[in-house]
């Protein structure tokens, strides 16, 4: 059952950020558990099977408000609000217009043009469903959802602080793993180093969705490419190794952390791989001091304007098609979270970057079918609007792996 007094407070929460933002309520539609967002926020209790549509209604002053279908009449009973029933298509309808009195702006789980994909979860039809039968106009919910989503408290700060640790150790386990079998003489493959990362991560206590990526050479130049025990390249001298890893500890509500680093085969790095790898160090750092400088001021910014910065030194310097994805992704309990992503490539996307909330900045270099450079570390906004670089300090040049 859902926690009335937790739920209670959920609810003063989004009515006053509704009326910050100007909207006249959110409507929350599922069907099915379609709407992970709304199954999350809401709580529902598992054991109930739903099959049918149901909406539920918080404005921005007063009770909510349940609409339901017959057969499933006492499905919402756990949380608090009125309740109307349903049975027919048209009493769908009708019970929309009566659910949404009052109301002339709306948000729902829908990005104009599909623009943030992201919070894109409510079909077309049900949109226009809701705009004909209540008169009302639909807007995007993406930042009503980011508020709690993507917004961490003080406990999965901590939690994080200490996973990007554990993440930075990792990465010198890699890279000595490597060292030792080189200079033994050792066979080594992309593969062998993911495992040994693997390890590493279950013997710290923290855990991943899915296996950590070791890429050499051309492979590096494939931004997701991942190794597997059937198809892999084997690490030799003088090759580059861009090593990806993102785990988060192994507790319930607990945040992802997700870094890349680079390393080189040898004692001394070619000086074409250090030039352009500093190339992406000053991007990086460009978009660190323009969130230092516009969030010290309480200046609201998006995830777009993040991306630009990052991409204008790119483009700069010459390297501005071979930068083909986004500069960063929220993280939260997903790596890949449900907030801002620094993104003005991919998406153009306007939402907000909040307080407690973190990100990825990572801008790569990618010739295809030769090498791919790439330098991520995560960004950490405070409560008192402090931007944080979590772990230790940035990757500033390619490490030598035979130093």
């Amino acid at each position: 059952m859902a926690d009335s007094t937790r739920f209670q407070a959920v609810i003063r929460s989004i009515q006053t950020i509704l009326k910050e933002e100007k909207m006249d309520g959110w409507l929350l539609y599922n069907f099915r558990g379609s709407n992970v967002f709304a199954n999350r926020l809401l709580a529902l209790p598992e054991h109930l099977m739903f099959t049918r549509r149901y909406f539920y209604f918080i404005p921005k002053r007063g009770e909510p408000r349940k609409l339901v279908h017959r057969i499933e009449n006492l499905h919402l009973d756990s949380l608090p609000g009125t309740k109307e029933e349903y049975i027919s298509w048209q009493s769908l309808a009708k019970g929309l217009k009566k659910l949404l009195r009052g109301a002339k702006t709306v948000a729902m789980e829908y990005s104009p043009n599909c623009a943030i994909p992201y919070v894109a979860i409510v079909d077309g039809g049900t949109v226009e469903l809701v705009r004909k039968s209540a008169g009302v106009k639909v807007v995007s919910s993406a930042d009503l959802v980011s508020r709690f989503e993507a917004t961490w408290d003080d406990e999965q700060m901590q939690d994080n602080a200490g996973t990007a640790d554990h993440l930075r150790a990792v990465v010198d386990a890699a890279f000595a793993f490597i060292r030792d079998r080189i200079n033994t003489g050792t066979p080594v493959t992309e593969y062998d180093v993911q495992q040994r990362m693997s390890q590493e991560f279950r013997a710290r206590g923290i855990t991943t969705n899915s296996d950590p990526n070791c890429s050499v050479n051309a492979n590096a130049a494939n931004p997701h490419y991942e190794p597997t025990k059937e198809i892999n390249s084997p690490i030799r001298k003088g090759d580059l190794v861009l090593l990806d890893l993102w785990a988060k500890k192994d507790k319930k509500r607990a945040v992802y952390a997700d870094i890349t680093w680079m390393g080189y085969v040898g004692t001394s790095v070619p000086d074409e791989y250090e030039k352009v790898f500093r190339v992406l160090c000053e991007a990086r750092d460009a978009a660190v001091d323009f969130l230092r400088q516009s969030v010290g001021k309480k200046k609201e910014i998006r995830g777009y304007e993040v991306d630009d910065v990052t991409r204008k030194v790119i483009a700069r310097k010459g390297y501005g098609k071979y930068f083909v994805h986004r500069t960063g992704h929220s993280i939260g309990e997903e790596v890949h979270g449900n907030g801002a992503n620094m993104d003005n490539l991919e998406t153009h996307d306007e939402r907000k970057i909040l307080p407690m909330s973190s990100f990825s900045i990572e801008p790569g270099i990618y010739f295809s079918g030769k090498y791919g450079l790439r330098t991520e570390v995560d960004v950490v906004i405070t409560a008192d609007r402090k931007v944080v670089v979590t772990g230790s300090a940035p990757q500033e040049h390619i490490f030598p792996i035979l130093a």
